[in-house]
């Protein structure tokens, strides 16, 4: 071969001018993919910085409600438990018996007393008897009824409780007091009835206070349900003896019932009460619900909390310090839920404060792909 040929041959061999080598070529596709990659970190730590302000979320949500212990005022050996483990009651539904025979003798020996008394002061105290137990089973309801619409009465502030539902509380607080009004006024008649002689005797004076705590002791030995719900941990059975103040069993209400979540410190600048949320039950997964911001919580407490303290939520541990949380308690439709709120039930909740279209948007899709995820987990 010719020298003019090698030349030609190895001109042929080399690269054009401005042509990229392979090695050129990944080089650019690893700095096009690393800004689009960076470009896609700015867009979403952007979102998320902004939807923490104003559609703030939380996992860490709970279902509450009222609860209270039931225990006996009067001592003795319980002769019926009218309910089982988490049954639904109604209001002033006898949940058990304890054994009413020494109270109803207490209360025969006691009417005994005042119509002797009655006897050697010459009046009828039959009239007194009767007016009496009216009168202590108006302010045994009146007592019940009165603790039960405070609890009510006490949150309406807060809004957990609905307007109806306070309104229907102070009525029936009103309508009992007003069966005490009524049954006070009967005695009154009745101790008229005596003459001022017997309305005033000591020994007549007497007698009528023994007989009001029988009367008062015979109808503590029903224990009756505050409200409507349910009844659990029923620890109980025939023949057991309670000792008054000992719980037997657990009331947890069902109409008094709300989601308390807990949102960091750093994302709870812009809710506002009133504000619109969306939730999602675990026990209810694949629906979405609405609720309200009712309040914020104003303290939070910690290992050194003393008797009396604040709430507490869960702090998640690992190396970087988690911030600290705050309960916002959120109120909850209680019709289309009813049956599913179970205290200490886990929720995911959303809060939207602000009209941001876009955050908005957003955050309506995310708490939907959550709802759908809770099928799994």
């Amino acid at each position: 071969m010719s020298q003019t040929e090698e030349t030609i041959e190895e001109v042929s061999q080399e690269p054009a001018a401005g042509t990229p080598t392979g090695e050129t070529q990944d080089e650019d596709l690893v700095r096009k993919l690393t800004l689009r990659i960076g470009i896609v970190c700015i867009v979403l730590f952007s979102w998320y910085i902004a939807s923490d302000r104003l559609t703030p979320s939380s996992s860490q949500a709970k279902v509450r409600a009222n609860i209270v212990p039931i225990a006996p005022q009067v001592s003795g050996f319980v002769t019926e438990v009218d309910v089982g483990m988490n049954e639904i009651v109604e209001k002033d539904q006898v949940l058990l018996r304890i054994d009413p025979e020494n109270y109803s003798l207490a209360v025969r020996q006691a009417e005994a007393d005042l119509e002797q008394a009655g006897q050697n002061v010459g009046a009828t105290t039959a009239d007194v008897s009767v007016a009496q137990a009216s009168l202590v089973e108006a302010r045994a309801r009146l007592k019940s009824t009165e603790a039960r619409s405070n609890r009510i009465i006490a949150i309406e502030d807060t809004g957990v409780a609905t307007e109806a539902e306070v309104d229907r509380a102070k009525a029936n607080l009103a309508s009992a007091e007003a069966r005490v009004v009524e049954a006070e006024a009967r005695l009154e008649r009745a101790k008229e009835a005596l003459g001022a002689a017997g309305a005033e005797n000591p020994a007549i004076v007497a007698a009528m206070s023994r007989l009001e705590k029988a009367q008062l002791d015979l109808e503590r030995s029903y224990l009756r349900a505050p409200d409507i719900g349910a009844v659990t941990n029923v620890r109980v059975h025939e023949g057991v003896y309670a000792n008054v103040g000992a719980p037997l069993m657990t009331f947890i209400s069902a109409d008094n019932v709300w989601i308390e979540g807990y949102f960091r410190e750093n994302n709870i600048e812009h809710i506002d009460e009133g504000d619109e949320v969306e939730f999602v039950l675990d026990a209810m997964p694949g629906r979405v619900h609405k609720g309200t911001v009712s309040s914020i919580g104003y303290g939070i407490g910690d290992n050194n909390s003393s008797i009396g303290g604040l709430s507490k939520s869960e702090q998640a541990t690992g190396w970087l310090r988690d911030p600290q949380r705050f309960p916002v308690i959120i109120n909850v439709p209680r019709e289309e839920t009813r049956g599913y709120l179970r205290e200490g039930g886990q929720a995911d909740v959303i809060v939207y404060t602000g009209g941001n279209f876009l955050l908005n948007g957003i955050a309506w899709a995310y708490i939907r792909i959550i709802a759908f995820l809770s099928y799994l987990y």
